[in-house]
């Protein structure tokens, strides 16, 4: 099995570390559509041997413009700019140094081993080997022994049709000879062709059950694909929409669907042969007369079987402008979905016309909203040139609401994020074999149709509730009475949400508080406490806060917008509750800091918090006004931190931000992201600010406090400046001081301003 598709079945812990291989450098994209290529090129000799990487790297770039020809073909406008975007990318990169693309290759490729050799050791540790592998070695070699069966079935037919010519030839032959022969040689002669007659009935009866024990086989052998291997797919499928691992290669369940198709048809064609051979010649009890009526029965029934179970949805509904919040459509706006037919056979090419048919099975329910759709519903499965899969792609499919007489409102029990919609797929099957006629459909998951954008994530809310608790493909009453989710379930769900947008995905930490928010500290955490979708989602009507979820979606709208590169360094600790905050804080240097969201704003900001020590050295925090996506636009968080005052009367304004929890320099956790230096003004620059009198102007963070808010109407003091002031007055002195003031430490919340900061030039 290809190393990208083993890498495709592990756990979501092994999935972001082959995740955080790849970047804008080198994009995970060129592995997951290349692989094969990549896979089969020796890199360790191509980083060594500058002239071969010249040439993989041409050729590298040749196969990004094969596969922009296949988004050509297939009208993929995204990943086509995606792609072109990709190879000027690599083009500016490596176009000096193809060496260098070669070592980041054969580097990732060994990680990837790396990687895969951790996740066996873990589960052997464990005392056994990944389940998942190991039961789809065990298919692949049951597979292959169907395959070698029916080989052997062939040359038992051929055994068995020389052995019928050889008989047939001595009996037509036995008269003419007959009259030359001595009685003894007669007698001899006719116990050799009842010896021949005995030979060739037992090898009939040994095809004959031979090919009943294969048929058994691929009866058993269809019932785990259909009954298990393609659930346990769509599961997955599941699991990815709502941003989990990506799934397993469906190329994979395609090899078997179309192996086992084949071996049936060969099967098919043993039994046309069987029959030639029973024309020829039969007797009293043949047991090819006996049986072939049942056998190709068997075989046309297991066959149907197979095809009738090979339509699936590839690619599950989605809006180009919302990639990864599939199954949310919006009326008006248009929404591709792909099918594939697993059994990839060329007589079945152009065979299958497909129709998409919009809540199908639906009956009449009052307040149930109902679409027509738009575009064109029909379309004709193909081979693909990238991989020869059987596959239809809609492309521009849209959503239009049908319009009811009257002021029409939506009267139903449920509200529009809430409802539940179906998308089915319908064809025949008729190839010009006898006897062979199917009826094929499958079904894309439950789909919420809204009509403004506005309800994108209480939609995607209801999406991620469905598919998180339950694997009924038509149950669209879901939420007529939705269960409550563990918060094991709904815990990793949460963090899918991050790393499907980003590189990172929650950690422990951060999930505790969001465990505390929802099921309340008396539960400790209990993973299996129940969470109800109204706490998720909704809200009773005497409370005034919003849902849970509006929360997390503003945060991550607000890390997607201006704090993915922070988030992904793991700069921003994010999601941790005020009492934990001061524990961390309780015993750092002054200064030190860390980065969190505010539980209060719905649309998503974020605040850091920082200590200060009196004399006493117990600890003072204080925290920011929380900055939302209208500060963030203007200034970037780094640059805030950077510039970030406290100013007081009669105190100079200073920046308190020290170190970056646990103890990182500030500079040295932010400096990469601080804006670079404007470049030295050549000689000849007659433009030159400095002569257009003109003051460079900044955007700066200041809080502004009152002097008694402060310890001693001064910025605290490091350590160092404390131990300098002690040569000169006792600690008593302080103590005294201090206590004349009546000063408390005392947890303090600074508002925050925007200043311009003026420097002439």
């Amino acid at each position: 099995m290809a190393q990208w598709c083993q890498l495709q079945m592990l756990d979501c812990k092994y999935l972001e570390q082959v995740d955080q291989l790849y970047d804008d450098s080198f994009p995970m994209d060129i592995r997951q559509y290349l692989s094969r290529w990549i896979e089969s090129i020796d890199w360790d000799t191509v980083a060594m041997q500058d002239s071969l990487a010249t040439i993989r790297f041409h050729d590298l770039l040749a196969q990004l413009d094969d596969q922009h020809s296949r988004f050509a073909l297939e009208n993929n406008f995204l990943q086509q700019h995606n792609f072109r975007k990709i190879k000027r990318n690599l083009q500016d990169r490596f176009q000096e140094e193809p060496h260098a693309m070669a070592m980041i290759i054969s580097r990732n490729l060994k990680e990837e081993q790396k990687i895969l050799a951790c996740a066996k050791e873990a589960e052997e540790g464990e005392g056994t080997v990944s389940a998942m592998v190991v039961e789809k070695q065990k298919l692949d070699n049951k597979v292959k022994d169907l395959k070698d069966k029916v080989q052997f079935l062939d040359q038992m037919l051929k055994n068995l049709e020389d052995l019928q010519d050889e008989y047939d030839f001595k009996m037509k032959n036995r008269e003419n000879e007959a009259n030359s022969l001595s009685p003894k040689e007669l007698q001899q002669e006719k116990f050799q062709m009842a010896r021949m007659c005995m030979d060739l009935k037992q090898k009939r009866q040994d095809v004959v059950t031979f090919l009943t024990e294969l048929l058994n086989l691929t009866h058993s052998l269809i019932q785990e694909l259909v009954s298990e291997e393609l659930p346990e797919w769509k599961q997955r499928q599941q699991i990815a929409c709502i941003g989990g691992p990506p799934n397993a290669c469906v190329d994979q369940l395609q090899n078997w669907f179309t192996a086992v198709a084949e071996a049936l048809q060969q099967v098919r064609q043993q039994l046309k042969k069987m029959l030639e051979l029973e024309q020829k010649f039969t007797y009293e009890n043949d047991p090819i007369s006996q049986k072939k009526a049942h056998l190709e029965n068997r075989a046309l029934e297991l066959l149907k079987n197979l095809l009738s179970n090979s339509l699936v949805v590839e690619r599950q509904p989605c809006m180009p402008t919302h990639p990864q919040r599939p199954l949310v459509l919006k009326t008006g706006v248009q929404f591709t979905v792909k099918l594939r037919f697993l059994v990839k056979l060329h007589e079945f090419n152009y065979q299958l016309k497909v129709k998409a048919v919009f809540d199908k099975d639906v009956t009449e329910k009052k307040g149930f909203r109902k679409f027509n759709i738009l575009g064109t519903n029909t379309k004709v499965m193909n081979m693909e040139e990238s991989n020869g899969s059987l596959a239809a792609e809609f492309r521009h499919l849209q959503l239009k609401e049908q319009k009811l007489a009257g002021n029409r409102t939506n009267e139903g029990p449920l509200i529009v994020t809430e409802e539940l919609h179906s998308l089915s797929f319908e064809s025949e099957l008729h190839p010009n074999q006898s006897g062979l006629y199917i009826k094929l459909e499958a079904t894309a998951l439950p789909l919420v149709v809204i009509s403004n954008v506005c309800q994108l994530p209480s939609g995607w809310a209801s999406i991620l509730w469905y598919n998180m608790l339950t694997t009924e493909p038509k149950n669209l009453k879901f939420f007529l009475s939705p269960p409550a989710a563990k918060w094991s379930q709904l815990s990793e769900v949460l963090s899918w949400q991050f790393s499907s947008v980003t590189k990172r995905g929650l950690n422990q930490e951060q999930l505790n508080m969001l465990a505390d928010k929802l099921l309340g500290a008396k539960a400790q955490r209990n993973p299996d406490g129940l969470i109800p979708w109204t706490k998720f989602c909704k809200l009773s009507a005497n409370e005034k806060a919003f849902p849970f979820w509006l929360w997390i979606e503003g945060i991550l709208d607000l890390i997607k917008r201006h704090l993915l590169s922070l988030w992904n360094d793991g700069c921003i600790m994010g999601f941790i509750s005020k009492e934990r905050e001061k524990g961390l804080l309780s015993n750092k240097c002054p200064g030190t800091f860390l980065l969190r969201f505010s539980e209060s704003s719905k649309e998503g900001a974020i605040t850091f918090t920082w200590i200060e020590h009196d004399v006493h050295d117990k600890p003072v925090y204080h925290s920011v006004e929380p900055y939302t996506k209208k500060e963030l636009t203007a200034v970037s968080l780094p640059d805030i931190i950077r510039t970030y005052k406290v100013m007081a009367v009669e105190n100079i304004p200073e920046n308190p931000l020290r170190f970056l929890y646990p103890d990182i320099p500030k500079d040295k956790a932010f400096g990469k992201y601080y804006p670079k230096p404007s470049e030295t003004q050549e000689p000849m620059d007659v433009e030159s600010t400095e002569k257009s009198g003109y003051m460079k102007t900044e955007l700066i963070s200041v809080s502004e406090v009152h002097p008694s808010r402060l310890q001693d109407n001064m910025m605290p003091m490091s350590p160092d400046d404390y131990k300098a002031l002690e040569r000169y007055v006792s600690p008593r002195d302080i103590d005294a001081v201090l206590d004349l003031h009546g000063l408390v430490p005392q947890e303090q919340d600074m508002s925050c301003s925007f200043e311009t900061s003026n420097f002439l030039l």
